[in-house]
């Protein structure tokens, strides 16, 4: 079972102080074991005591009532019908689309078919599916309380925000709710090579195979439909480290200390480079890339998603070079390394190449670690005035 988190950043324990660590364990030990009732009922008593015994005894049963009540929901917080109906609706939902983006990144669906349905009556059928279940998504979300989910359904209109002007051509209009809108006709005869690229599932970086992580990730998370908070372990810390290292082995390839030039037995310097040295380092690089990958896949974090994505775009663009020096990616962005082509290559070309490419990796990467680590540090649990820290409708209007 999910246990409560109290590390909310926002909360009166987001610090990681003493001060705030004995505040943390002080209120739950005295709510545990009656203290902080005993001191309640002190208080409340004190003040009826001013009053004849009669009222004096009903201010205190009424008072008593009052504290129990406070003192369950604080340790107990519980979540409206129609947020604990938005939580089922969302995670059926999820599903929903997840199934209909699926149809949307075949090739089958692009292709006409011998029972008579055209390629074009086929992408509208499924383009339907796929808007109704995005607005049902969207619309969940906003009475949700399961932040483990809308985190993600935040990023995924925020996608579809930078994609708008490509779904308008093809018919899908975003509107100010951000919600989306169909116009079947101009779908019907929109260049559907338009649609099937802006959903490909070859291209890790499309608007479809986007939005296919954000749901992957969304309606796979562990929580429950009550809109209990989920514990936060503090993996995400130690997840940045693969981040962390690949700062520092891109910072390597980038500088002049790498590259310097193998001395001889008299301690003269030769024109040849310790290639197995920088050869090393360049595995070390690769082997980080994906492990920063692996280990950024389940993150919610704008900050993380951002920059990991700033990282993923420069390597693409930057795919020929690459390739000239034993650097291949495949089409979900992991990358892999020749060694034979490498120890080939001129080391003086990748060291210039590195200059600015391994620059920029090591500059992203080190945001993609500050914002794990950040993300690590809070919570999207249980707060300190016994309420759940759920994302305000200003979330989603900042995307829409």
């Amino acid at each position: 079972m999910a246990s409560f988190n109290f590390w909310d950043s926002g909360s009166l324990y987001g610090s990681s102080s003493s001060t705030n660590l004995y505040s943390l364990f002080s209120e739950r030990n005295s709510i545990k074991n009656g203290t902080y009732k005993r001191l309640l009922r002190s208080y409340f008593g004190s003040v009826g005591q001013s009053s004849d015994d009669t009222t004096s005894t009903k201010k205190s049963r009424s008072s008593n009532n009052v504290l129990d009540k406070l003192l369950k929901e604080k340790m107990y917080p519980t979540v409206s019908k129609e947020a604990q109906d938005a939580n089922s609706k969302l995670t059926s939902s999820l599903g929903s689309l997840k199934t209909s983006l699926s149809t949307l990144q075949k090739d089958s669906t692009y292709q006409d078919t011998e029972n008579g349905s055209t390629a074009a009556d086929k992408v509208v059928s499924a383009m339907k599916s796929y808007v109704t279940n995005y607005n049902d998504v969207v619309t969940a979300s906003k009475s949700s309380t399961l932040n483990n989910k809308t985190a993600y359904v935040a990023n995924m209109m925020s996608t579809t925000a930078k994609n708008a002007d490509q779904l308008a051509e093809i018919g899908v209009t975003r509107k100010q709710d951000g919600t989306l809108q169909l116009d079947e006709t101009k779908l019907k005869n929109a260049d559907l090579s338009k649609v099937q690229k802006l959903f490909s599932a070859d291209n890790i970086q499309s608007y479809g195979s986007t939005v296919a992580s954000r749901i992957k990730f969304a309606g796979g998370s562990t929580g429950t439909t009550s809109g209990t908070a989920v514990e936060n372990t503090g993996t995400t810390t130690s997840k940045g480290a693969s981040a962390t290292a690949l700062k520092a082995d891109a910072t390597a390839l980038a500088s002049d200390e790498l590259y310097a030039k193998v001395k001889d037995e008299d301690g003269n310097e030769t024109d040849d480079y310790d290639v197995a040295k920088i050869l090393s380092k360049a595995k070390s690089f690769v082997s980080n890339y994906n492990g920063m990958l692996d280990s950024t896949a389940s993150s919610s974090n704008s900050g993380v998603l951002s920059n990991l994505s700033y990282i993923m775009e420069r390597t693409k663009n930057n795919s020929n070079a690459l390739k000239q020096f034993g650097f291949s990616v495949d089409k979900d962005g992991r990358m892999k390394l020749d060694d034979d082509t490498f120890k080939k290559a001129d080391m003086s070309k990748v060291h210039d190449f590195f200059k600015d490419y391994g620059s920029y990796v090591a500059s992203n990467a080190s945001r993609v670690s500050y914002y794990m680590n950040t993300n690590a540090n809070a919570s999207n649990g249980y707060t300190s005035n016994a309420s759940y820290n759920i994302p305000s409708a200003s979330t989603y209007n900042a995307v829409m």
